[in-house]
Parts: C-alpha cells; structure tokens; sequence
C-alpha cells in the first residue's frame, strides 16, 4: 500500500514538472514569434554591417547585418521566387523588405533581406549618378582651390609691386627733397657776388675727375685766396639719362671728387667751403636728347663767391665763367 503511495507522487511531480516545460517552452515560442517583424523601407546610408532604413514610421531605423542574414532579389510575376544575393547589393537608395527581430538596443537585426530586380537596378543607376557628382564636385572643388591659390599669389605679387612702387615714391621724393634743399641752400645768391666760375665734364656713368681739371682747380682755389671774405661753392649735376636716384647720386659723387681735389691740392680750408651741393637731373644747360646736350649736363660748377657785406662799397668784378677744358 505505501509502495502505490510513492508511485503515485512520483507520477504526479513528473506530469507537473512535464506541463511547466512545455508551458515554458510555449512562452519562450511564443515570445520569438512575437518580436520578429517586417518592414519596408529605403536604405538611406550603409556602414559595413549596419544599414540606416527610412520607413514610413521611423526615419532613422538602424538596422544590422550579421553572417546569418539572407538576402536575396525577389523574382518572377508574383516574386515568388527568391535569387540569393550578395550584401554588397544593399545599396543606398534602394528599397527593400526587412525581417528580423528587435534587440536591446532598439536597433532590427536582420534575418532576411528581400528587393525587387527593378529596385535593384534603379538604386545602383542612382548610386552611380551621385558618384559622376561627387565625382565632379571634387573636380570642381580642385579648380576653386587652384583657382584661389593663384589669385592669392596674384594679390601677393600686386602687394610686393604696390610696397615696390612706395619704395621708389619715397625715394623719388626724398630725392626731390635734397634737390629742393641744395637749391634753398645755393639757388638764392642776392648776398653774394660770383667772382669767378668753373665748369668740369664728366664721362657718361663716371664720377672721377680727369686728371687735366685738377691744375685748373688749383688755379681757382689759388686765385680764391686774394678776395676778401670769399666762400667756394660746388654743385654736381648729371643728365637725365637713367633713373632719377642713380643720377642723384652721380651728381653727388661728381662733387664730393672735386671737394676733395681743392681740399688735398688747392689747400682751400675747410671754412672756405660750402657743403656741396648734389642737383642731380635739375637745372639741364643742354638738350638732353643729344649726346652733345648730355655730355653738358654731366657737370660740376664750382663758384668763387664774396659776401656783398664783406665787399662793403667797393665796386668788385666779377671774372667771366671759365669752363674746363677751355
């Protein structure tokens, strides 16, 4: 009798433990069934095995591939039939047919992906149209930076003439103001008498006095010496042959060498002096377009002058102008 007892529960906890596991397995079924899904959409972006899908209720629905996904290209008059399919064939801008199950993250994992041949192919002309457009829109995007760096070396280049052309303005104009200034300096001669005058020639470019001036210098300085209160006066000129700078500082160099010859030869002291005076392309005495003209604008004027408050009263005469080499 107590043996059929324990039959008896044995029986019963097998049968209830039996029902809980196909309870169970009926829930867990159930459950499976329950989360997979279809839907349909347009593949907006594809990122290795992730896919973003625009569907009618979601635009932005993530969606991943795994080794287990099929896809395939679903054929004949009812597609019916189904052609196995590469992955590479999910392209964006194709439409497509996702089954698959939720996971924790929100996100479709895919079991299954279907699309039309004629999707198929209207996607991959669309892809190739966008990559002619990328395409050309990188050309274009090389020729505007092209285009940009030779306008920068252009407006580079305008910046270095305009410092240039400032540069040559402003020695142009420091120029004409030694010009203005040894013409303030020597230009105004009302409190002085010309006692006397040499003109000395210079070569075309050349700044050396030729050695048959230097006697007539030493003359000059000489005679220089019986005038009561007398002052020398040294201008260098040149022609207008060149530029403006270079012949200001031939003018300058021209008269600074005859300085030095009354200095060192003629012994005419330094208080005697007045600071000579570079004229430059001022004050032309021939016709420039000549070489004869411009061989008379290459020239160093030195003067005897006397002060008119030192001459007093005393009528002085002046001795006529001497030019060099006559």
């Amino acid at each position: 009798m107590r043996r059929s007892i324990v039959k008896q529960q044995r029986i019963v906890t097998l049968s209830g433990n039996a029902t809980l596991t196909i309870v169970l397995i009926a829930m867990l079924s159930t459950t499976v069934f329950a989360d997979r899904v279809k839907v349909e959409g347009l593949i907006k972006g594809r990122n290795g095995d992730t896919m973003i899908l625009q569907t009618a209720d979601n635009p932005h629905l993530i969606v991943e591939l795994t080794d287990n996904t099929q896809v395939g290209q679903v054929q004949g008059m009812f597609k019916a039939r189904r052609k196995q399919m590469s992955m590479a064939a999910l392209v964006p801008g194709l439409a497509v047919r996702v089954e698959g199950i939720y996971n924790l993250r929100n996100e479709l994992v895919a079991m299954a992906v279907s699309f039309k041949g004629d999707d198929l192919e209207q996607a991959q002309a669309i892809q190739a149209g966008m990559h002619e457009v990328k395409t050309q829109a990188a050309q274009n995007q090389q020729e505007l930076e092209r285009q940009n760096a030779e306008l920068k070396a252009q407006n580079e280049a305008l910046q270095q003439q305009q410092a240039q052309l400032t540069e040559q303005q402003q020695k142009v104009a420091a120029n004409q103001a030694a010009i203005n200034a040894a013409i303030a300096r020597f230009g105004q001669l009302d409190d002085y008498y010309i006692m006397d005058e040499l003109t000395i020639l210079f070569g075309n470019g050349k700044v050396k006095v030729d050695p048959q001036y230097a006697p007539q210098l030493v003359s000059l300085a000489q005679k220089a010496e019986g005038i009561d209160g007398y002052m020398i006066q040294v201008k260098g000129y040149a022609s207008s042959v060149g530029s403006a700078s270079l012949n200001q500082k031939l003018s300058e160099d021209r008269a600074a060498n005859v300085t030095n010859i009354l200095l060192q030869q003629g012994h005419v002291p330094l208080t005697r002096m007045l600071a000579p005076g570079a004229m430059g392309e001022s004050r032309q005495v021939g016709n420039d377009k000549t070489a004869e003209g411009q061989a008379e604008n290459r020239r160093v004027v030195v003067r005897i002058l006397q002060n008119k408050g030192i001459a007093g009263g005393t009528e002085q005469v002046p001795q006529p102008a001497t030019k060099a080499g006559s």
